[in-house]
């Protein structure tokens, strides 16, 4: 009867072992995809803008829903650093004061310019931590 007790307690550390390990990937992966959301983020609002440029009002939409998805994910980034550069890139969708065509073709212009600098930035506050 005593056997089976001892017997038990290596196989409970293994048990153990594994579940900090499975847990340490698990959070790999959350930051892997949180990640990729937030470059997936950038990519879909210039997009979404490209193809609005002839309706301010749709632009300026556009860039404040990109705007809140990158801080509702700065929010919930397990890592500190994309937090801190989605929260940062979401200020700047934000400043866009889009009120009629001529802002909307500058707005368009800008993010044409920022945007691949924007998903470095993303990419690399990723490969930081």
């Amino acid at each position: 009867m005593r056997l089976l007790p001892l017997a038990a307690v290596p196989l409970s550390l293994v048990l153990l072992t594994g579940c900090g390990e499975l847990n340490e990937i698990t959070g790999a992966i959350d930051k892997t995809q949180q990640c990729i959301q937030a470059a997936g983020i950038v990519t879909e609002t210039v997009q979404k803008v490209t193809g609005l440029a002839s309706d301010p009002q749709a632009v300026e939409t556009a860039l404040a829903d990109g705007a809140n998805k990158l801080e509702n994910l700065a929010n919930d980034a397990a890592n500190t650093t994309l937090s801190e550069a989605a929260n940062d890139i979401a200020g700047k969708l934000d400043a866009f004061n889009v009120q009629d065509a001529n802002d909307a073709v500058d707005a368009l212009q800008k993010l044409a310019a920022d945007s691949v600098a924007w998903v470095e930035t993303l990419t690399s506050a990723c490969a930081g931590e």
